[in-house]
């Protein structure tokens, strides 16, 4: 920090005073734009701003004023306009609040400061973190972890020390499923499973959702607040090597949900074999009918046509009831799952393979069919328009996956054309635990009894309950809990940002706190479910303290994520990342290796990259990662475009890695 703002700027400047700060940069440049070029140097890379708008704002401030345009309200206006991003900042009234909370142009180079150094802190603590997610894992050696943390405060105190970079792809340590945040009865049965089969505690935990989903799924719906909605149905996928008993967690997860459907198509028969009985008779009067006038030509056709006519009309008008189904069973393809929600509109398609899958990624066509799996998820309208058949149309379809297959189906799945671009990735939570194989007890305890039976118990309520109801209901988020969910909202969007953890990976979490509705929707009932007498109890206002719950189950998915998004390569800043680093690992002409380096020299060097904002994502996971620092460059006091950024490269980047590909 300069010498002559440190004593006035707060130590820990408080979020309202960042706030309030960087509205006063851009107030101070909008007030007198020959400034810019300073207020730029000074703050270096626009990811110093904490908030998403000011961000944008200030990039298009700096655009304008390399372009040596001049810098106003209006013609700013008209440059977020054209770019799609004045709706995104709270439109041209917020640049007038920018203004309006500028004491005066003369202190710009102090309101800098104060973001600058507010940044400073973020960065300090995105560096530490790395430290504390390694405390947290019982499997590093204690050892590993005290060298680290000398690392981290020789880096603290003098910027130059480097811990070893985290190697793309690699995700060691990812967190094990937060069993604590689901209802006492369904993580009761989740851990018994998990020691009974000697498997982790997320296979059984992921299956138990997906039961929950199978009940709820598109009966009950969640209002965040007036005008948002989500339906309680998911899509879950977790990974798990062969030979890790899939199929028998699969089995004591999801029997209560098959029993269900046996009883209710052993229920359904009678009404369907005495409906099927008067449809047949209705029939038979009408072919009886039809015989008469065939063989008595001389009969009043008059009267004998308004006969058929009015046995005809009796036999439509005898509807004949599906058989009842909750999931999805045998080949499943897109035009089956269409068909069956056209008849049933809430399915399942639960298992403990990745059949499913492959029907999605195309192997009963030469092109993947990727409709019904997008609207299903949302409840989207579904209709068929093929000529050859005739499909009814579906309003709210609500589609539950739920299944376990191999890493490798993942990647075949990722592969897949339109997967990613068209957001069916992003529909998934995913979960990608390692395997006990080679560290299991051979003689364990069964399920206890008692656990079991509650699990059974309940789960069958909550099933009967739900398939019961004669239309969907939604569940209201009380006051608070719509104001926990505006947390983690804020909480994500910066999160986003192209320097922040989920920057490459926006379309999934774009959907994140709306997973975190449904998630929390689901804990709801399964809590009322076990405790509600009447069974009434879940009809009431869902609280804060299961949206909570449900957010800690949504940081567990979303570090699985992030790792099963490297596996299946879906990310393209991640090969970027991989082509950069074989890159950065070659040796110049002079046999050095590159010490610093810029974002134009990688587009200079490479046909990958066309351009600046193309290497960009690459060079911020390097960084995440601990193979590139960033240098913000200081203030030199003198006008002209900023400085660009120069980032540091980690000296142990020598070795090329394997299956990088070169640019």
């Amino acid at each position: 920090m300069s010498t002559e703002y440190a004593a006035v700027i707060p130590f820990r400047p408080e979020p309202a005073e960042v706030k309030a700060a960087e509205q006063a940069v851009i107030g101070s440049a909008l007030l007198d734009p020959a400034q810019i070029p300073a207020l730029a140097a000074q703050l270096g890379n626009p990811g110093v701003f904490h908030h998403p708008a000011h961000e944008t704002i200030w990039r298009a401030i700096t655009r304008m004023a390399d372009g040596e345009r001049p810098v106003d309200p209006l013609l700013l206006t008209g440059v977020l306009r054209a770019q799609g991003d004045l709706g995104r900042i709270g439109g041209p009234g917020y640049l007038h609040t920018c203004i309006e909370a500028t004491p005066t142009a003369a202190n710009g180079d102090y309101y800098a400061e104060v973001v600058r150094v507010a940044a400073e802190r973020r960065r300090i603590g995105t560096n530490t973190s790395r430290l504390a997610h390694m405390a947290g894992d019982d499997q590093t050696d204690l050892e590993a972890v005290r060298t680290a943390a000398l690392a981290v405060l020789a880096d603290l105190a003098a910027g130059d020390t480097w811990l070893d970079p985290v190697p793309l792809g690699s995700h060691s340590g990812l967190p094990t499923f937060p069993v604590d945040a689901l209802p006492a009865w369904v993580g009761a049965y989740v851990e018994a499973v998990a020691e009974f089969t000697q498997t982790p505690p997320d296979m059984a935990a992921t299956m138990t959702l997906a039961a929950l989903s199978t009940a709820a799924g598109g009966r009950v719906g969640v209002q965040i607040r007036p005008g948002w909605c989500e339906q309680s149905n998911l899509y879950l996928v977790c990974a798990m090597p062969p030979a890790s008993r899939k199929s028998d967690v699969f089995g004591l997860a999801t029997g209560p949900v098959y029993k269900v459907e046996a009883e209710l198509q052993a229920e359904a028969r009678s009404r369907i074999i005495e409906a099927e009985t008067a449809r047949d008779a209705a029939l038979a009067e009408v072919e009886a009918l039809m015989a008469k006038a065939r063989k008595n030509p001389d009969t009043d056709r008059t009267q004998l046509i308004a006969e058929i006519s009015a046995a005809k009309m009796l036999a439509e008008e005898i509807t004949v009831p599906p058989t009842p189904r909750l999931t999805l069973s045998g080949d499943i393809t897109p035009e089956t799952v269409t068909h069956h929600l056209g008849v049933h509109r809430c399915l399942a398609a639960l298992s403990p393979e990745g059949d499913l899958f492959d029907s999605i990624a195309g192997r009963y066509s030469s092109k993947p069919n990727l409709g019904v799996f997008l609207q299903a998820h949302k409840g989207e309208r579904l209709q068929t328009d093929r000529i050859t058949r005739e499909q009814p149309t579906t309003d709210r379809p609500a589609l539950t996956i739920g299944v376990t297959p191999q890493p490798a189906v993942l990647q075949e799945l990722g592969a897949a054309p339109g997967a990613r671009d068209r957001g069916l990735l992003a529909r998934f939570l995913y979960s990608l635990p390692p395997s006990n194989l080679g560290y299991r007890k051979i003689r364990t305890m069964p399920v206890p009894d008692k656990v079991a039976g509650a699990y059974d118990r309940n789960l069958t309520r909550l099933l009967r309950a739900m398939t019961d109801l004669a239309d969907p209901v939604t569940v209201v988020m009380d006051q608070a809990a719509d104001l926990a969910i505006e947390k983690l909202q804020e909480r994500v969007e910066v999160q986003l940002r192209p320097d922040q953890p989920l920057a490459h990976i926006r379309d999934w979490a774009g959907k994140l706190v709306g997973h975190i509705a449904r998630v929390a929707v689901l804990l709801h009932l399964a809590d009322h479910i076990a405790s509600d007498q009447d069974q009434g109890a879940w009809r009431g206002d869902l609280d804060a303290a299961t949206v909570e719950r449900a957010a800690e189950i949504a940081d567990y998915y979303t570090a699985h994520t992030l790792a099963v998004f490297d596996l299946i390569a879906a990310d393209p800043a991640t090969e970027d990342a991989h082509a950069l680093l074989q890159w950065l690992q070659r040796p110049k002409k002079d046999g050095t290796h590159r010490t610093h380096i810029k974002a134009h020299d990688a587009v200079a060097s490479s046909r990958r990259f066309k351009k600046v904002a193309d290497v960009e994502p690459a060079l911020n996971l390097l960084e995440q990662h601990g193979y590139l620092r960033t240098d913000q460059p200081h203030p030199t006091g003198q006008r002209g475009r900023p400085q660009a950024v120069t980032y540091r490269v980690h000296p142990a980047i020598e070795a090329p890695v394997d299956g990088a590909e070169a640019l």
